[in-house]
């Protein structure tokens, strides 16, 4: 056979080579050319162009600013002793949207902060839009590990700082308290607030969906402690002055009582304190009326803890000189149909002895040879009517009248501490200035805040004031009980009706007594003001309810700060000598007037 006549045509095959095919190829690139400008346009448009936008839309989501806790600073008596300290403390707080993706883990959770699980996912499920909630602050670093440790989804820890007052209710007025984020809220805890507070630090971090900070980026501010405070307070003095003013008042089953002892030589001052007191350290637990510091907010009439000062403008007006007589019989003296009465017929007695035997007649009648604006000028001089300038918040001004009301028995009742209002703390002053001479410092709770004084009464003045306060806490004065074993003491008692709307109370009283130790040489001064002793039927005078608290607590002072004994042989000892007794007349039939010596005057 032929075999090129056995083979069988091949069939017809497409050309794969032709120009459709070159099309084609052709829009196929042209489409990745296009894809890939695009991606490149793209890439320069995130990249180049909207980079800045995106990045801060990014950091926004996952960058965050957070602030850097600090310390608060310590405050410290005048020995060093901390008074007020920081201490750390854990905060616990959830991501409630994460918390809740693991129900069964809440009540694992509840246990261990010890609340409701009810509770707690309800509060969870009100917040479920946030992203930090706080479950519980402050709490003891072991329990919060033991809460962190749980390892619930969700739950995070924070450091934070607590106060912590060791004195509790012995410093309680003074020192104040702080708010749960730390920031001073009474006491001088406020007044300093920006020295004592520190500046937070501030970092920026990276937090993930959830919240957790997966990376510290960067330290923006660094944090800056508080700084610390040395107060011009003597902790032990403090102590002495709360123990004896809480047991009085218990005692006399008093509504309150205050003392502030004071440096006479500087304002610095070593101790105030009142009762009712609280606990700073669990501040909620307490009456608003415990927390106020009475010694600075509270007002009473001073009675005769003013007859010094209306003494001191006796002598400047030049018409008094400490021997000039006054004749105080039969004891009892009406003025515009007002009767004001001593407690006894003191008879013919001098300027000095109005002092000692605080007579109501003799100041009456001192008072009606001097002017209204005399008077004023002199308590305003040392301080009456104004601030203190000690810088404690809430501090009031106290009140005198404006003179133009100053008639006759106005300025009579002001002579004797009626008609006027004062606080522990300007009594004080007042009696600081009457103890350096004649200067008035302004009343500082900072150590070596020496702030120079101004003068406010003649320095011989002074010293002739000292001399008649010296008879006070001797055997014929209102105050024997102020006396302070081997010292001298000058002083003043004051007793005052309590005024209430309408007047004032039948039996309701402010018992005060203002002192100043070592007589000789002034170290200190000490004011107790007893309120609303009495109330049972009990002792109210000034002379036997505050005086005795003045001589205990300064018993214990002069020895802590081991200030030299001036008077072991006893100053009084054959010392002032009383006026030939009088007989005294009968006393008028009111009920008023039979109960206290002033009461008459203030009806």
């Amino acid at each position: 056979m032929n075999p090129r006549a056995e083979r069988k045509p091949e069939p017809h095959l497409p050309r794969t080579h032709g120009p459709n095919a070159r099309k084609r190829l052709a829009l196929v690139l042209a489409v990745l050319s296009l894809a890939s400008v695009g991606l490149v346009v793209r890439a320069i448009d995130l990249q180049v162009v909207r980079k800045q936008f995106l990045q801060q839309q990014g950091d926004a989501r996952f960058l965050r600013e957070v602030q850097i806790p600090v310390s608060r600073g310590t405050i410290f008596d005048r020995n060093g002793v901390p008074l007020a300290v920081s201490t750390p403390m854990v905060s616990i707080w959830a991501n409630p949207d994460e918390l809740l993706q693991h129900p069964d883990r809440i009540p694992d959770l509840a246990k261990a902060l010890g609340v409701g699980a009810g509770e707690l996912t309800r509060q969870l499920q009100d917040r479920s839009d946030r992203e930090f909630v706080y479950l519980k602050r402050q709490m003891n670093p072991d329990d919060a590990q033991a809460v962190l440790a749980l390892d619930i989804p969700g739950v995070s820890g924070q450091r934070e700082y607590k106060r912590y007052y060791p004195d509790g209710a012995v410093m309680a007025h003074v020192l104040g308290f702080t708010n749960i984020d730390d920031r001073g809220q009474e006491g001088l805890e406020l007044a300093y607030d920006g020295w004592l507070a520190g500046k937070p630090g501030v970092k920026r971090v990276i937090r993930d969906r959830l919240g957790h900070i997966v990376e510290n980026v960067e330290q923006i501010r660094a944090p800056v402690p508080g700084h610390d405070l040395t107060l011009s307070i003597d902790s032990r003095i403090q102590y002495l002055a709360y123990s004896a003013l809480a047991e009085a008042i218990a005692r006399r089953h008093a509504a309150s009582g205050s003392m502030v002892i004071l440096d006479p030589r500087n304002g610095e001052i070593l101790a105030m304190v009142n009762v009712p007191s609280y606990n700073p350290n669990a501040v909620d637990a307490s009456a608003p009326a415990a927390r106020r510091n009475r010694a600075v907010t509270d007002v009473t009439e001073p009675g005769s803890t003013m007859k010094p000062f209306t003494i001191t403008t006796a002598l400047e007006s030049g018409k008094w000189t400490p021997a000039t007589p006054i004749d105080t019989s039969p004891g009892t003296f009406m003025l515009n149909g007002h009767l004001i009465r001593d407690d006894k017929n003191n008879g013919l007695i001098d300027l000095s002895h109005v002092i000692t035997y605080s007579s109501n007649v003799g100041a009456t009648k001192i008072s009606l040879t001097l002017t209204a604006q005399q008077m004023n000028d002199v308590l305003r001089k040392f301080g009456f009517g104004q601030s203190s300038g000690s810088g404690f918040p809430g501090e009031v001004s106290g009140y005198i009248p404006p003179t133009r009301v100053w008639g006759q028995f106005v300025k009579a009742t002001i002579a004797f501490g009626y008609g006027l209002n004062v606080t522990a703390l300007q009594l004080a002053q007042a009696y600081a200035t009457i103890a350096d001479g004649g200067i008035r410092h302004a009343p500082t709770f900072i150590k070596g805040d020496d702030s120079p004084g101004v003068r406010a009464e003649p320095p011989e003045i002074a010293a002739e004031v000292m001399k008649m306060l010296r008879t006070v806490v001797s055997p014929i004065g209102t105050a024997p009980q102020a006396a302070v074993p081997d010292y001298t003491v000058a002083g003043k008692t004051g007793t005052a009706h309590l005024a209430i709307a309408g007047g004032y109370a039948r039996d309701r009283y402010a018992a005060l007594f203002c002192g100043i130790v070592p007589a000789s040489d002034p170290r200190l001064v000490g004011v107790v003001v007893i309120r609303d002793a009495g109330g049972r039927g009990g002792e109210y005078y000034g002379g036997l309810v505050s005086a005795p608290v003045f001589s205990e607590v300064m018993t214990g002072a002069l020895r802590l700060l081991d200030i030299p004994p001036d008077n072991v042989q006893h100053w009084y000892t054959g010392g002032p000598t009383a006026p030939a007794p009088v007989p005294v007349p009968a006393r008028p039939v009111n009920a008023l007037a039979m109960d206290h010596p002033a009461r008459e005057a203030t009806q």
